[in-house]
């Protein structure tokens, strides 16, 4: 099993900044990649940001250029950097890591239980 933790999460003026955590742990091998989705009230779940195992990045457009996603291989890590934050980036963000069980079958995706981002006017 992959047990995720998130960290990071509150309120902040608009803005402002943020960094979220997640650290991952137990069955982390042949991961795939790792990643951030939010999801706001009345809203569907949308990807954030996500990092391959190779480090290739990709953003939803309406952060690109305010949100960097990193990660820490050594610590199981992954971090979400938010600047210039905006009061529509409010949602519950969730964590989530990909990674393939068996050879040949597709990735599996993991979920943290979710960190409120509240950003005020």
């Amino acid at each position: 099993q992959v047990q995720l933790v998130e960290s990071g999460g509150g309120l902040v003026q608009a803005g402002g900044s943020l960094t979220l955590s997640c650290a991952a742990s137990g069955s982390i091998f042949s991961i795939t990649a790792m990643g951030w989705s939010r999801q706001a009230p009345g809203k569907q779940r949308e990807l954030v940001a996500r990092i391959t195992s190779g480090g290739s990045t990709n953003y939803a457009d309406s952060v690109k250029g305010r949100f960097t996603i990193s990660r820490d291989n050594a610590k199981n890590t992954v971090y979400l950097q938010m600047n210039s934050l905006k009061p529509e980036d409010t949602a519950v963000y969730y964590c989530f890591l990909g990674r393939v069980v068996a050879p040949g079958a597709a990735p599996s995706t993991y979920w943290g239980q979710g960190t409120q981002v509240t950003v005020s006017l």
